[in-house]
């Protein structure tokens, strides 16, 4: 660093003073009189001639770069309606429309046509020409002033306007008018329209250039618009098509870009005729049922006529007078249309640039001469008590040099006792503002390395050092790795005098060298963190004790920033680690439910970041920070925590008997003693002399009615199918037959089920029991586990608002076999429903920070439903948020494409889309949300990550909208049974 003189920089914050450095000097308050009149005399006359000079000076140039601007516009303008169109142009050109040779073959291509008008909006007609003389067109009938020309039908959307010929080389006039979706309305003759493509300039001028050809701007018959048409030969056939394009926004445009009331602008061509101008009535001529384009002599604008008269260059600003006006203008070529050449012309009155700027500068030469009295003896007053005080707090403020920072800050001034001051208060102030913008930077920067960048720098100002680095310690390698870089100069040697990595071993707590200060970041625990190094000018300053001494307080508090952000850090990671971990052990418990826990989160991310992206649409004003993502995220990753407490013998129940195993094999067994007991009863009969002939018959009978009855109460026991009534009075009539039990059923049993005996009187043996029954003790009351979710329950501290079953658990055999689709009693059902219910439960009993509190709701909302029918606690569309509904449609889509469930075939995308379509049309899920996922296709990505190949089919997406609108009454029976499904 150079030493202090007249022209260095001041000392150093907080570093000694220097001393008042030498030069001339004056009496303060004589000083402050003299300047105040002095300057105030001159600053009013300097800035009333600048100000008259300066806006003579601007008219010319506020002028040429309006005119420049506006170039710009209408050419980016221009281009923006004709790419558009060449594009839909070049396209066309390899239509199959351009060898058709009937109009029935010219009419099979209206969709490609009418797609060009659709999309194309300034585009107002298409057309093709053929080279025998027959002519087609089609254009938007949106317009009333349009429809009521050609008199469309009420409901016709396009217009078709086509000319062939007959036999005799006659031309036969045809309009005929179409709906929207291409339904033909009216087929009308006309025989008065008579046209031949082959005369029009766009035709020859295809026709002769071989490429796309542009026409003069004119105005459209029909429309009445300014525009010009665009023609191509086709590369299919012999035809030329064209389209017509308006280009009637630019008289738009230049009025919004008109700069003050009185300016004058307009677009001419090269045959002077006006293509836009503010007034676009003026600008075009009627001649009864004809329009033209207004020249511009004809549309007498003396500014503009006075432009042209001048006869000045393109981009030189001129100023011509007219009737005693004195005007600014210049003219700007336009180059938008290729082959054509335009110009826009802009004119503007002296009056609106300058206004009142003579009266304006005569009120400013008395209010500055009335300044300068008025502050006179107010300079030398205060110029007096300001010299009396300066003695005084130039000692006060020489403390500050010491880094003693209980001072307030003085200004910088030519005067000499504040001259003393300037360099010491200056010092203070960057000192001060460093200091609390390091703390601010500390407190408020989320990201390590923002931080580190943002400290650093703000130390090296305040310390006015050179350049410094800050390193951390890798703890794979053990070495301290560069996080951050400062240099307020260019340093030759920076790159040896600030390395990449450095041994984290060798360096004393602090070292100070010559030039270099380096301090180790120590831990609260006194682990080494990293290192702050500071490259400093070798002077007595920065050699001081008091310099050091400020930087280890420094580096205190940034070491104690640094170790809070890698504990804040670890601790996510931690908290991480942990949910995922949760979430997996959830999936692995259950082969039906595995991978669940962690697609559905993935899934719900990707659908948040797709909105958050949105900039228009109904969610372009949806966002989340960085936090509620977060916070969003853990919600998905613990959607299904509450299934830790789920029963696995309900949740994997593939059988309607299964409990911890298929009981039907004591209904088979109960099978077993009737087949014995018809051939013990056949041996019997036998035995008493009945007939043998009729004894076999009987037994045979009897035995194929119980493999008939087993096996149907087997499939019963599947629930793949539902059971109609029928069924049931089968089932009842089966289980209605008895069998004898020889055998004390009260021994080796548990306490449990000692406790639902109780009250039963026990059955004399042998006892005849029923083959298929339901008995008290297959009843299992809730006891001290009620579940508190009924609205009414004063246990109910969370909301919830679900029907409890009368039992925890029903055991009945005719029971669980009577259940008419699935396999899952009622019973059953609320203990998977309950997994909700102990995820909102076991997420609201943690201490979830404020940031963070949403993490319960967001992970236990995902059953519910928009019509306030879901579960636990029955919200309605109006108290789910997008986030919620979000959950809801991620947990759905994952349920039914799922691959790896072995109770159910691997519905496929279509299958999966159309029942999902089917529950927003019951209010299940948000329609407008299933609207945009259906439409950002996320489901391929999803699909294509996780979904088996032979699930991934063609997804009609109108199709799959249009089912939102499908009647309940038109839902099949399976579909209900799947949407059943997903819906728990």
């Amino acid at each position: 660093m150079s030493a202090l003189n007249d022209t260095a920089d001041p000392p150093l914050a907080g570093l000694p003073s220097a001393s008042p450095r030498p030069g001339w000097t004056v009496p303060l308050h004589v000083l402050i009189g003299s300047l105040v009149v002095v300057c105030m005399l001159a600053l009013a006359v300097l800035l009333m001639w600048q100000g008259w000079q300066a806006a003579r000076g601007a008219l010319l140039s506020a002028a040429q770069d309006s005119a420049r601007d506006m170039g710009v516009i209408i050419n980016e303008k221009t281009r923006r309606v004709l790419g558009p169109a060449e594009a839909s142009l070049r396209q066309l050109s390899l239509d199959p429309v351009g060898h058709a040779t009937t109009l029935e073959q010219r009419l099979e291509r209206l969709p490609a046509l009418t797609e060009v008008l659709v999309h194309v909006p300034l585009v107002s007609s298409v057309f093709v020409g053929y080279d025998n003389g027959e002519f087609i067109l089609v254009r938007p009938l949106e317009k009333a002033d349009i429809r009521q020309r050609f008199g469309a039908p009420p409901k016709a959307n396009f217009l078709v306007q086509a000319v062939t010929f007959d036999e005799r080389r006659q031309p036969r006039g045809r309009w005929l008018f179409y709906t929207a979706n291409l339904v033909p309305l009216a087929d009308q003759p006309r025989p008065d329209y008579v046209f031949d493509p082959r005369t029009r300039p766009w035709y020859d001028g295809a026709r002769r250039s071989g490429q796309q050809s542009l026409t003069d701007p004119y105005v459209f018959f029909t429309s009445q618009q300014v525009g010009v048409t665009l023609s191509q030969p086709s590369q299919v056939g012999g035809a030329v098509l064209g389209l017509d394009v308006a280009l009637s926004d630019l008289s738009t445009e230049i009025a919004d870009l008109r700069r003050t009331p009185h300016s004058e602008i307009a677009v001419v061509d090269q045959r002077d005729q006006v293509l836009a101008y503010t007034d676009l009535d003026r600008a075009l001529v009627r001649e009864g049922q004809a329009v033209r384009l207004q020249t511009l002599s004809g549309l007498g604008v003396a500014g503009l006529l006075g432009l042209r008269a001048t006869g000045a260059g393109m981009d030189e600003p001129v100023a011509y007078h007219v009737n005693d006006q004195e005007w600014f203008g210049v003219r700007m070529a336009l180059d938008s249309l290729p082959g054509r050449t335009m110009q826009i012309m802009v004119a503007v009155p002296d009056s609106d640039l300058l206004g009142d700027m003579r009266a304006s500068l005569q009120r400013q030469a008395w209010w500055a001469l009335l300044l300068v009295v008025a502050l006179l003896p107010l300079g030398w007053l205060a110029g007096r008590q300001v010299g009396l005080s300066l003695a005084r707090l130039t000692r006060q403020a020489q403390q500050l040099t010491r880094f003693d920072f209980d001072q307030r800050q003085a200004a910088h001034s030519r005067v000499r006792e504040v001259k003393e001051l300037d360099a010491v208060f200056g010092n203070m102030c960057l000192t001060i503002q460093n200091f609390l913008r390091t703390t601010e930077v500390i407190s408020h920067e989320p990201k390590l390395d923002l931080m580190l960048q943002g400290v650093l720098q703000k130390l090296v100002e305040t310390t006015q050092c050179e350049s410094g680095a800050v390193y951390l310690l890798d703890e794979a390698s053990g070495e301290l790795v560069v996080a951050a870089v400062s240099s307020t100069q260019l340093l030759q040697d920076a790159e040896a005098r600030l390395p990449q990595r450095l041994p984290a071993g060798g360096t004393e707590p602090c070292q100070h060298t010559a030039g270099r200060l380096a301090l180790h970041l120590m831990g609260r625990q006194q682990q080494v963190l990293g290192l702050l190094v500071l490259n400093h000018a070798v002077d007595d300053e920065h050699e001081s004790e008091d310099f050091r001494a400020f930087a280890v307080k420094l580096s205190g508090a940034l070491a104690v920033s640094v170790e809070t952000r890698h504990l804040f850090e670890a601790q996510q990671r931690l908290l991480d680690a942990v949910i995922q971990l949760l979430a997996d052990a959830i999936d692995a418990k259950s082969p039906y439910t595995g991978g669940h826990c962690e697609r559905v989160p993935e899934l719900a991310e990707m659908l948040i970041d797709q909105l958050c992206a949105e900039r228009q649409g109904p969610y372009g004003s949806f966002q989340m920070n960085e936090v509620q993502r977060y916070e969003f995220r853990l919600g998905a990753w613990l959607h299904d925590c509450g299934k830790v407490t789920s029963p696995e013998h309900i949740i994997d129940k593939a059988t309607k008997l299964e409990t911890i195993y298929n009981r039907i094999h004591e209904i088979r067994t109960r099978f077993e003693v009737l087949w014995r007991d018809a051939q013990i009863e056949h041996l019997q009969r036998l035995a008493d002399g009945e007939d043998p002939v009729t004894l076999d018959a009987w037994l045979a009978q009897r035995q194929q009615t119980l493999q008939d009855d087993h096996a149907f109460v087997a499939a019963c026991n599947l629930g793949a199918e539902s059971m109609a009534d029928a069924d049931l009075l089968r089932l009842a009539a089966i289980g209605s037959q008895t069998w004898w039990r020889h055998f004390d059923n009260r021994l080796g049993i548990s306490s449990e089920e000692q406790r639902r005996l109780e009250g039963q009187a026990p059955q004399p043996l042998p006892a005849r029991e029923a083959l298929l029954s339901d008995r008290p003790e297959h009843l299992v009351p809730w006891g001290q586990r009620r579940p508190p979710v009924e609205a009414g329950d004063p246990a109910n501290r969370w909301g919830f608002n679900m029907k409890l079953p009368a039992v925890a658990q029903h055991l009945g055999e005719l029971h669980n076999l009577s259940i008419q689709r699935g396999t899952l009693t009622n019973e059953d059902r609320f203990k998977i429903n309950d997994h909700i219910v102990q995820t909102l439960i076991m997420l609201r009993s943690l201490p979830w920070p404020s940031h963070l509190a949403r993490v319960p709701d967001i992970a236990a909302t995902h059953h519910e439903k928009l019509d306030g029918t879901g579960y636990p606690r029955g919200l309605g569309a109006d108290q789910l948020t997008l986030a919620d509904r979000v959950m809801a449609l991620a947990d759905v889509f994952e349920a039914l494409t799922a691959s790896d469930r072995p109770y159910k075939t691997p519905k496929t995308l279509t299958e999966s889309l159309r029942l999902m379509a089917l529950m927003a049309r019951g209010q299940h899920l948000d329609a407008h949300l299933l609207r945009y996922f259906l439409r950002s296709r996320l489901w391929e990505s999803f699909a294509r990550k996780y979904m088996l190949p032979s699930q991934i089919d063609a997804v009609d997406i109108p199709a799959i909208e249009a089912l939102m609108g499908l009647p309940a009454d038109e839902v099949s029976e399976a579909e209900r049974a799947a949407i059943e499904d997903a819906s728990a």
